[in-house]
């Protein structure tokens, strides 16, 4: 059984390791266990699987300080007949779940009105694979003034448009009746998840309305469906998103600052899907609660997401070499310096011009084809940059296959290219795409990187034979 890891901490039996008489988070900053290349962390799953775990709500509960803590305050289904290693994995995942559902604090006060919000975050194992937490934190009905609560979905599956459908309907239940939601999700769950482009048909009765027909519909490109990229370039300009991207692709430590969760969440999930078809392998957390702000003092690489609140208690960290990204104003406030020069200066440059076209375009595009657009921008950087890899793999009798790196590098014609490359195979999510690539002449096959590589090839063959 594999123990998880909740953000970049390595639990044992408790979620918290004790200082004297005061219980803080552990310290231990070790990255995020890697993946297998081309794999998305579970965030893109088959159609057939169920659709969630578990549905928890987590409530504010008093404490005799004065304090708030969150717990769960109902949970389905309740597991049972669990194996003794099942049932520890559970009590560290049910642990650290209300952390993640109020990452911001313990000071609130009963409210009247709040605007609801939706957000996310990951719960990553030590072999890898990732379990996301889908939330809408809402204030119950009632009258007077009350706390609010949220509802976190726990699935292993990717699909962000998709469960905050669900949340809404999950919210627009709570305001009748907790009774009501969960014959909802009890048919949810008994129902496959779809395929890419395929439609599940839920049945639900609501007192007073009667049997309602709620269409799940899954996004036709599943490779996409768990981003919004309208998100990034409603608050950077594409410069900055540029200097993102060039830090994220050579595993530097980056931070991102804004106030709502579902922005932050929002943005950390865009730039981690610009590394398509590699995977970001280190410490990833949308959310960093309060109490785990000292994430940013590790050594290794992370992207993190921090409220805007804590910018003054995140700089007086010790924090080494660090892209400090504040999303509200737009703009970097700390960087290593030498972001602009990272990216070979001519493809850099195509890519700032088609993201500068898509920003003047994207009042008038739907969120499909902004996706699919800034998507295509950066697979071509990494088609144009390493599309020739699996040319430079010698396969041996036995099938397993060795990249020549230093062939592979030298093969490059644009020093400026070959420059950046070779940093570039240092990296740890090069690493791990190329180890899959060399299990088999098959892995990649039919992927969308390949097809764009063939693609690329086949339009080079043309212009040189015209």
């Amino acid at each position: 059984m594999s123990r998880t890891k909740y953000g970049n901490e390595r639990r044992e039996k408790n979620l918290w390791r004790r200082k004297g008489n005061q219980e803080s988070p552990a310290e231990d900053c070790a990255p995020e266990a890697p993946r297998k290349a081309g794999e998305r962390s579970s965030l893109s799953c088959l159609g057939g699987q169920f659709f969630f775990e578990y549905l928890v709500v987590v409530s504010l509960k008093k404490k005799s300080g004065g304090d708030y803590e969150p717990t769960i305050t109902y949970q389905f289904p309740k597991r049972e007949n669990m194996l003794r290693g099942q049932k520890e994995e559970e009590e560290r995942l049910l642990q650290a779940i209300p952390l993640f559902c109020f990452p911001d604090g313990k000071n609130w006060a009963p409210l009247t009105e709040y605007t609801s919000e939706t957000f996310s975050f990951v719960l990553t194992n030590v072999d890898g694979s990732r379990k996301i937490g889908y939330c809408r934190r809402l204030l119950p009905v009632g009258r007077g003034a009350r706390l609010p609560e949220v509802f976190c979905i726990i699935s292993c599956l990717g699909c962000f448009g998709l469960f905050s459908k669900i949340l809404d309907e999950v919210e627009k239940r709570r305001q009748i009746s907790m009774a009501v939601i969960y014959p909802f999700m009890q048919g949810l769950r008994e129902s496959p998840f779809p395929a890419p482009g395929k439609t599940v048909t839920i049945k639900s009765f609501i007192p007073e309305s009667g049997t309602e027909l709620i269409e799940l519909t899954r996004p036709l490109d599943s490779r996409l469906e768990h981003v919004e990229f309208q998100a990034l370039l409603q608050r950077l300009t594409p410069g900055i998103i540029i200097q993102i991207f060039a830090s994220a692709v050579l595993e530097r430590r980056i931070i991102f600052l804004a106030e709502e969760l579902s922005v932050l969440s929002q943005c950390i999930h865009a730039v981690a899907a610009l590394l398509y078809p590699f995977t970001w392998a280190h410490t990833y957390i949308p959310v960093v609660p309060e109490c785990l702000i000292d994430t940013v003092c590790c050594p290794t690489p992370f992207m993190v997401g921090v409220q805007i609140r804590h910018l003054q208690q995140v700089q007086d960290q010790p924090m080494e070499e660090v892209l400090l990204v504040n999303l509200v104003e737009g703009k970097i406030l700390t960087s290593v310096g030498d972001e602009e020069e990272v990216l070979p200066a001519k493809l850099q440059s195509e890519m700032l011009t088609s993201l500068d076209r898509h920003n003047s375009n994207n009042n008038v595009q739907t969120s499909e084809q902004v996706n699919a657009q800034v998507s295509e921008c950066f697979v071509h950087f990494f088609v144009r940059i390493v599309g020739h890899y699996a040319a430079y793999i010698k396969w041996s009798k036995s099938g397993q296959g060795t990249l020549q790196e230093r062939a592979f590098c030298k093969s490059i014609t644009s020093k400026s290219c070959r420059k950046f490359v070779k940093k570039f195979v240092k990296t740890q999510m090069f690493s791990l795409f190329i180890q899959e690539a060399e299990r088999s002449r098959a892995t990649q096959e039919g992927c969308y990187f390949q097809q764009k590589i063939t693609e690329y090839q086949e339009q080079k063959k043309q212009r040189k034979n015209s």
